[in-house]
Parts: C-alpha cells; sequence; structure tokens
C-alpha cells in the first residue's frame, strides 16, 4: 500500500519500508511519529479513502542537508557579500501505511514507555544541574581565598599611608 503525505510544505509518496528526508521534526533517534497529513492512499490502482489511513515512521537521525552557498557581487562597487546554509532535515523510515485503527493501538503501546521515559530524563536533569553547581562552589573558594585575603591585606596598607601622607 502507498501513500502521498504531506510534512514540512512538502508531498512525498511513501509505502512501508521507504526511507525519506523531511523538514525537520520533533524528536530524537528511535522515536515513532505518525504521519497525519494524508492526502492520498492506495494500493496498486485501486484508490482508498485518505482519511482513514495513517503513515508511521521512525526517525533514524536528525541531520543537516548540503551546504548552498550564496554569494552576491554587484560589478565595479567593490560589493561582495558570502552566506552559507544547512537546512536541518530529519531522516525516516516509513514502517507502516494502514488503516488509523491499526495505528493507534502501535501508539498506544509505545507512547506509555515514551511518557515514563522523559520524566526520568527530568529527574535526571534535575540532579545534573544541582551537581554541576555544587561542584563549582566548592572549588571556587579554593582558588579565590587566598586572593581575597592577600588583597585584603595589601588594601588597608595602601590607605592608611595615603591618609598619613594627606595629613602631612
Amino acid at each position: 500500500m502507498f501513500a502521498v503525505v504531506r510534512t514540512g510544505g512538502k508531498q512525498y509518496r511513501v509505502a512501508a519500508g521507504d526511507k525519506i528526508a523531511v523538514e525537520k521534526l520533533a524528536g530524537e533517534a528511535g522515536d515513532t511519529v505518525t504521519l497525519g497529513d494524508v492526502l492520498l492512499a492506495g494500493e496498486g490502482d485501486k484508490i482508498a479513502d485518505a482519511s482513514k489511513v495513517a503513515v508511521s515512521a521512525e526517525i533514524i537521525a536528525q541531520a543537516k542537508g548540503e551546504k548552498v552557498v550564496v554569494f552576491k557581487k554587484r560589478r565595479r562597487h567593490n560589493y561582495r557579500r558570502k552566506a552559507g546554509h544547512r537546512q536541518q532535515l530529519t531522516l525516516l523510515r516509513i514502517t507502516a501505511v494502514g488503516d488509523s485503527k491499526a495505528a493507534p493501538k502501535k501508539d498506544a503501546t509505545e507512547a506509555a514507555p515514551k511518557k515514563a521515559a522523559p520524566a526520568k530524563k527530568a529527574e535526571a536533569a534535575e540532579k545534573k544541574p544541582a551537581e554541576k553547581k555544587a561542584a563549582p562552589k566548592k572549588a571556587a573558594p579554593k582558588k579565590a581565598a587566598p586572593k581575597k585575603e592577600g588583597a585584603a591585606e595589601k588594601a588597608p596598607a595602601k590607605k592608611a599611608a595615603a591618609k598619613s601622607e594627606a595629613k602631612k
């Protein structure tokens, strides 16, 4: 079965097992994405109802496209501008093209572990900043303390000398 889907302002004809590069989608490698904007679906010469078809895909990787060089020049005016651009892409492997009734069951079973995983990541993220903040605070006073003490001893001596000269 094949389907024509729209994502990132472009249309792609896909079938199960195809690999495509699309405009950047949210997610990490290994995540499952459902491409919901199905324009056309069918098998061979037969056309199916596109509203009942869902396309599920797995993210292979987040990547960048080829570099595009933009060069502007105006003759006889010493005007040259050079800029580059690399488009953000998501590489997808189409896992299933079929009825939307079958697709949500797969998404529902995979969605439960994904919801638990971000919670673990959030907990880990909360722990990591605390550790990072604690480490520099411990290291900074050891290095900074002698400098501050030395600076404090020198400063009163200079001030006392300046006061005595001002009185004379």
